[in-house]
């Protein structure tokens, strides 16, 4: 199964229509379909990475959440704990499984009972046999049939468990946040589950922190490291506190490269760069591009505010530009700007081009008001306010 396109209306403070599409658009070199692109069924190629850029609130998270919300319909047939509105949102997602070209539609309603569960409404799911001659006609209604007949299912189960049958994970979600004092027992369930072995974590952990020669789990709550030669008994928090927040992160996250690369599902991560080197996510690009080492069509789609990372990709069909005005919306690189495949990308945002960069003015005001700062208020807000925020965090 892989994800082509979703489309959502009502969805958070985005607009209308508000469309990812995940397939190709542009023309297809040698050189794309080596490092660049992957072909999932005769002549139907999608993405290797994409890119969701923009300034800050913008609609990046919002982007990436739609997608994390699409494939928790794809794989759970459920959609839970979601930290938005589900009332009324409207859902189109056009998937690609077994030689057939599946549409499904749906309206989401919030469940009256359990405010963390979506209802199903209004559900319709349509299927087409794909053929190479028709890829530029894929998404056009033609050819579209109906499936019906289903039994029926709870309110909270979408009809997608139909057709695809079985829950299978065909992404994860990495937030920027991190996961906590949880990090490593999490870390070690997907090792787990994903058969990862414990010397490609000390390979990954080695990247971070070369200090670190051992680590294991003993429970849920207790680990064992080896660090600077000298062996260590930790509680959860005690190995958060311990390691940097780089670190943990990190690990976490190059846990789940390795899982997607290994079982050919996508990776969603949200601001990508948060709390890493350049030069790792740099790497972690080049990784999924490689298919010496991403054999199963793993993707990796990310949100970022670097877009010199924007520079190592060959194409602009998977590049999204956030913007927000009264609604977030998307403009495809490829198809919303006359940009020459010559010119570097990040040179463009730096020229502004896709009206991305922070209002100089509103920076210069901010510095003229602490230019003009008051000795008395620089008393009165300054030191008291910083004797009490401090104690206020001690306490904390």
């Amino acid at each position: 199964m892989k994800l082509l396109r979703v489309r959502a209306t009502n969805y958070k403070n985005c607009c209308d229509d508000f469309t990812i599409d995940l397939v190709t658009k542009s023309k297809k070199t040698s050189e794309d379909k080596e490092y660049e692109l992957q072909e999932i069924a005769d002549d139907l190629y999608v993405f290797n990475t994409v890119a969701f850029v923009g300034k800050n609130a913008s609609g990046k998270t919002s982007a990436i959440e739609l997608l994390e919300c699409c494939y928790s319909i794809l794989e759970e047939f459920r959609l839970e704990e979601k930290h938005y509105n589900y009332d009324n949102v409207y859902l189109e997602i056009i998937f690609y499984d077994k030689g057939f070209i599946y549409k499904y539609e749906t309206v989401l309603k919030s469940d009256l009972n359990l405010n963390s569960k979506a209802n199903f409404t209004q559900q319709h799911i349509y299927r087409k046999k794909y053929y190479k001659t028709k890829v530029k006609d894929i998404y056009e209604d033609e050819g579209f049939e109906e499936i019906t007949g289903f039994s029926e299912l709870p309110e909270d189960t979408s009809i997608v468990f139909f057709i695809l049958k079985k829950k299978e994970t065909h992404a994860v979600y990495f937030d920027c946040d991190g996961e906590g004092i949880d990090t490593y027992r999490i870390m070690f369930k997907a090792m787990k589950t994903y058969k990862i072995s414990n010397d490609m974590l000390m390979k990954i952990i080695k990247i971070f922190d070369s200090k670190i020669k051992s680590l294991e789990m003993l429970d849920e709550k207790r680990y064992k490291i080896v660090y600077q030669d000298e062996i260590k008994e930790l509680s959860d928090s005690e190995l958060v506190y311990m390691l940097s927040s780089g670190t943990t992160k990190g690990v976490l996250l190059y846990i789940f490269v390795v899982a997607a690369l290994k079982n050919g599902f996508d990776l969603l991560v949200d601001e990508v760069e948060n709390h890493f080197h350049k030069t790792l996510v740099e790497n972690m690009i080049s990784l999924f591009k490689d298919k010496t080492v991403n054999r199963k069509s793993a993707t990796l789609i990310f949100t970022t505010h670097y877009c010199e990372l924007l520079d190592l990709f060959n194409r602009q069909d998977n590049i999204w530009i956030a913007q927000a005005e009264n609604k977030v919306h998307l403009k495809n690189m490829y198809e919303s700007y006359n940009i020459r495949p010559e010119l570097l990308k990040s040179r463009q945002f730096y020229n502004n081009v896709f009206d991305t960069s922070v209002n100089y003015e509103d920076l210069m005001e901010l510095k003229k008001g602490l230019m003009n700062w008051n000795e008395v208020s620089d008393y009165v807000w300054g030191s008291e306010w910083t004797w009490n925020y401090s104690n206020v965090v001690r306490k904390w």
